[in-house]
């Protein structure tokens, strides 16, 4: 029997960092007609859906949607605003941060990548990929480049491969320090629409982000949001770019249009997502992250395993990282776990394959999705022969039986 043809009873418990579950209210509105994408409805329904996703991202200015991956997105930043050798100032926070690098050398840019620099007991290997950016290390090095020749700073808000968030207001506040004329590009990915992002007050140049994770659909859309500083840079960047030029596509978004054929069944989902969003209020949705992930990590800090993320002030609302102990692997681990429990969980990426695990918590969710996913875990740590503290499911029960939700999703 192919893999295509195995549909077990029940719902299969997607818990994974992204792509995230799709609401059934988002599936119906992408399964209506296709229409003509230059038609006058068309029209009506870029406009509506470019007007609300600059509300997502806090902006005035343009937020350029493409018909690709986040990975799409990263290149339409880097291509737009820079020429070959430039220097671009990243930091290494996990998978991702490394991966947006490794783009970025092989765009003809030229990346210095800094990092954590103290120690980790528990991760030797990647002590960086246990915490957030450290902005005093940004301004250091923008402070010794006296030459101005670095053009960008380049970070990740929050790093899907490990649960770490980082402060971009921070980052944005050490630029300036420095006095540093750097663009502020940011890769938010996972965090919009789950984790408080500000483009604008907090002094955003260019936000990637993606559509499979706080905005409940399925893969297939991402956004460059801009600045007007990041609109000049494109006038003198001279990295090769054609698909992803944002001058023609900012010029035709003005009447709803785009200067080539959109994902439009996609865009429907858009625009009933925005209308789920909005309607509930981002506070109330970045509220609800908080509170469901504080559940998980009760839960996980009941077993007494270590959370990936090091520093709890940098906790991910989005996903919680789980190091497996010495010896046990992780991978083994979330097989086990869905093929008794038809229950996916995030595998390790990079550095951290094999040592440890992510349980999402974004997007459609509720309090016993997240009982459930927790329930899975521990019985599959249990059959692994995992020495747990405590219950996990006791653990996240009463917190959010202590901490009730002030408002919930509705995804019908």
């Amino acid at each position: 029997m192919l893999a295509l043809d195995f549909h077990p009873t029940g719902r299969h418990f997607l818990q994974i960092p992204g792509p995230s579950p799709v609401p059934d209210r988002i599936l119906r509105a992408m399964s209506l007609p296709t229409i003509d994408h230059r038609g006058p409805e068309f029209g009506a329904l870029g406009r509506k859906v470019l007007g609300g996703i600059r509300e997502i991202f806090k902006t005035q200015h343009p937020v350029v949607i493409y018909p690709a991956s986040g990975t799409g997105a990263w290149e339409a930043a880097l291509a737009n605003t820079l020429s070959p050798g430039d220097k671009v100032l990243m930091y290494e926070t996990g998978h991702f941060a490394s991966l947006w690098n490794k783009m970025a050398l092989r765009l003809g840019v030229e990346p210095e990548f800094l990092a954590y620099a103290g120690t980790d007991d528990v991760l030797p290997q990647a002590a960086s990929w246990r915490r957030g950016v450290q902005p005093d290390m940004l301004e250091d090095r923008l402070r010794k480049d006296t030459e101005r020749k670095i053009k960008a700073v380049c970070v990740v808000h929050n790093e899907t491969s490990t649960g770490a968030t980082s402060d971009i207001a921070a980052v944005r506040r050490a630029i300036d320090a420095a006095g540093h004329p750097a663009l502020l590009m940011v890769d938010s990915i996972s965090g919009l629409a789950s984790a408080d992002f500000r483009h604008d007050e907090w002094g955003v140049d260019v936000t990637v982000s993606g559509s499979q994770k706080g905005l409940m659909l399925p893969p297939g859309i991402s956004f460059n949001a801009l600045s007007p500083r990041a609109l000049e840079a494109s006038k003198t960047a001279r990295l090769p770019r054609a698909f992803w030029a944002w001058d023609e596509i900012v010029e035709m978004n003005n009447d709803g249009y785009w200067p080539y054929t959109p994902n439009t069944n996609l865009l429907y989902g858009l625009s009933e997502a925005l209308d789920m969003l909005l309607g509930e209020g981002l506070d109330n949705v970045f509220a609800r992250h908080q509170r469901w992930a504080a559940g998980v990590r009760a839960a996980v800090n009941a077993w007494g395993l270590p959370i990936q993320c090091a520093d709890p002030a940098v906790y991910s609302p989005v996903l919680t990282g789980v190091i497996t102990p010495e010896g046990v692997d992780a991978d083994a681990l979330r097989k086990l776990i869905h093929q008794r429990f038809d229950l996916s969980l995030g595998t390790g990426l990079g550095k951290l394959k094999g040592r440890m695990f992510r349980m999402g918590h974004l997007g459609d969710s509720n309090d016993l999705t997240l009982v459930a996913m927790v329930a899975g875990v521990e019985m599959g740590l249990q059959l692994t022969g995992v020495p747990l503290a405590g219950s996990g499911v006791q653990a996240a029960m009463a917190h959010f039986a202590a901490h009730p939700a002030a408002q919930a999703l509705r995804t019908v």
